[in-house]
């Protein structure tokens, strides 16, 4: 099959409507595993449905791994895109020589998006993939989605290793001397990128 996709119609409009009811709650960045529905709510941004500040990051479960469907998803309103931890450093380069849309990706990943550790390659993933968002799942927990209050103690739980992985990244870009140029905290905005028009669109 196509994997986790929006099947049909009322698929998509049950993601629109939970993008609304999230904007509206104030939620500012909307996590997309779907390309169809990305480019539903890109034009949705751009009509004023959703607000025009709103971001949208496509999820790991359809990371692309090539510079060609990057730039699709890039195109299709994507402001961020997660990719595969497995991707090499020449892959980060190839991918970043055609798009200017920040790269997300796990340094540790979850098992079930393969488990990769790559905690020693950090200054370099940052100089090949910059503007890149580092992640920190782990490895050897529990799934916690969808999140609910019966998984609240291991979801804490989790959050607080993951805040200490991340801890021990930037003490490791520090020991290398790669820990500068990190954009403020709270900035999220990527700045101009290429989209396909949207007028006339179906």
């Amino acid at each position: 099959g196509a994997g986790l996709r929006a099947r049909g119609h009322d698929a998509v409009a049950g993601c629109v409507e939970d993008a609304v009811r999230a904007t509206e709650l104030g939620v500012k960045c909307l996590l997309v595993a779907d390309e169809g529905v990305l480019w539903t709510l890109h034009r949705a941004r751009q009509a004023g449905i959703i607000p025009a500040d709103t971001t949208l990051k496509v999820s790991a479960l359809i990371g692309p791994v090539n510079p060609a469907s990057y730039s699709v998803f890039e195109h299709l309103g994507a402001d961020s895109v997660n990719v595969p931890s497995d991707l090499t450093l020449d892959h980060l380069t190839e991918i970043r020589r055609v798009s200017g849309a920040p790269l997300d990706m796990y340094i540790e990943a979850p098992d079930d998006l393969g488990g990769y550790i790559r905690m020693y390659e950090v200054a370099e993933l940052i100089r090949r993939g910059a503007p890149i968002y580092l992640k920190f799942g782990l490895s050897k927990a529990p799934g916690i989605y969808p999140w609910g209050t019966h998984l609240r103690d291991v979801t804490l739980n989790t959050a607080r290793e993951r805040v200490r992985r991340g801890r021990l990244a930037l003490d490791l870009l520090a020991r290398h001397g790669a820990d500068g140029d990190m954009a403020p905290l709270g900035s999220r905005l990527p700045g101009a990128l290429n989209r396909f028009p949207t007028e006339g669109s179906a």
